[in-house]
């Protein structure tokens, strides 16, 4: 004897399931693509900005406050933070080398040994990591810079 264990109630009860599935997924994605585009959005006005009082900002942050009338000096750039060397060339061949300078936080330019770096300063010798900067070619050493350590 053989008996029928699956009704067919809920294979169609299944197909049903499906197809209203099926038919809500259309009815979706129909409505989402016929709706009109968002409009523009309102622009949003921002108020202008405001300078920061700088004595306020300077009390703030715990500074003393300074005599009336009197000017703070602007900081002065020492020469050794004018440049930064940033790689060297040196070698027996290589007519004493060349050093990639950077002045001022410009990009680096190459200098060879005896050109001028900047107004009153000559490439005077180089060593593994190091150049020597001065006056002139054969005078003694104004400033000597170092190449930063690789971390």
């Amino acid at each position: 004897m053989v008996t029928n264990t699956y009704s067919k109630w809920g294979v169609r009860l299944g197909t049903l399931a499906l197809w209203a599935a099926a038919g809500a997924s259309g009815v979706f994605w129909g409505l989402r693509l016929s709706a009109p585009a968002a409009g523009a959005a309102a622009p949003v006005v921002l108020p202008p900005p405001v300078a920061p009082d700088a004595q306020a900002l300077a009390r703030l942050l715990g500074a003393a406050p300074a005599a009336p009338g009197v000017v703070a000096a602007a900081p002065v750039a020492t020469l050794a933070s004018r440049f930064a060397l940033i790689g060297v060339l040196s070698g027996r061949n290589s007519g004493g080398g060349a050093a990639l300078i950077a002045v001022d936080g410009k990009p680096a330019k190459p200098f060879r040994v005896g050109a001028a770096v900047d107004e009153g300063l000559v490439l005077q010798a180089l060593g593994p990591r190091q150049a020597q900067l001065g006056r002139d070619a054969d005078g003694p050493a104004t400033l000597t810079l170092d190449m930063p350590l690789k971390r």
